[in-house]
């Protein structure tokens, strides 16, 4: 079965392309912004709070996620979410050294690769640092 990365592996590759993880967090002056990081990496507030110009960024909580997002936990996907909700998209710059990435299609377990120049077209995303 395709899209199905080994989690818990300390770098998740699948097929020879890293795996990213879709995070929705809530900035302090914009409101909900989402960064996409590796699946083994964690997301700075700090990082992404400034590159997106809040003071601060908080994780959505839980019980929030599906209402905000319109996505389970696990299925938060950066296309959905911006042709849904136009929510700001930011990627961790190491998306630039990649050819593919893997980003989950909106379904838990299930991801679909792309171009992360394509995927940064495709939501307008911006590129910054974003990783502890």
């Amino acid at each position: 079965d395709h899209g199905v990365a080994q989690v818990g592996a300390a770098n998740p590759v699948l097929d020879g392309h890293p795996v990213y993880k879709t995070l929705a967090v809530s900035g302090n002056k914009t409101g909900p912004i989402v960064g996409v990081v590796p699946l083994s990496g964690h997301l700075d507030l700090k990082k992404i709070a400034k590159a997106s110009g809040n003071k601060k960024c908080e994780m959505i909580p839980l019980k929030q996620l599906e209402k905000t997002t319109g996505y389970i936990h696990g299925a938060n996907t950066p296309i959905g979410i911006y042709h849904s909700k136009k929510f700001p998209i930011f990627l961790d710059e190491s998306v630039l050294d990649e050819d593919g990435i893997w980003v989950s299609s909106g379904e838990v377990g299930r991801s679909v690769l792309i171009n992360p120049l394509d995927l940064k077209k495709l939501v307008k995303a911006t590129v910054a640092d974003l990783q502890e």
